[in-house]
């Protein structure tokens, strides 16, 4: 499980899951961020614009490949908007690294 932290803050110590720390700022933190009950829990989740630009963001921790295959088949599945994605790629800087693979994509 990967679990997204403030620039500042410290990460969770959880033993029962493992899990991997990723550091962002403010800005991308709250970016994208949508609300879901889960057995009465209110969880934040973020969108599949966000998470596909964190994927860029992140690709030589998680692949390019799989960065890749998220875009596609968030596309595919029609889970994001192309304005979504781009905003969520500028807000965590990747804009010009997602760029060509969404305009192959198209």
């Amino acid at each position: 499980m990967w679990i997204a932290v403030g620039s500042k803050a410290r990460h969770p110590k959880v033993s029962q899951v493992a899990i991997r720390v990723v550091r962002f700022s403010e800005d991308a933190l709250r970016h994208g961020v949508e609300r879901h009950r889960v057995e009465g829990i209110d969880l934040p989740v973020t969108s599949t614009a966000k998470t596909v630009a964190d994927c860029f963001k992140y690709r030589n921790k998680v692949g390019l490949d799989v960065a890749v295959e998220a875009l596609r088949e968030g596309w595919q599945d029609r889970r994001f908007r192309i304005p979504d994605l781009r905003e969520a790629a500028r807000v965590c800087r990747v804009d010009r690294v997602i760029r060509p693979y969404v305009e192959a994509l198209l």
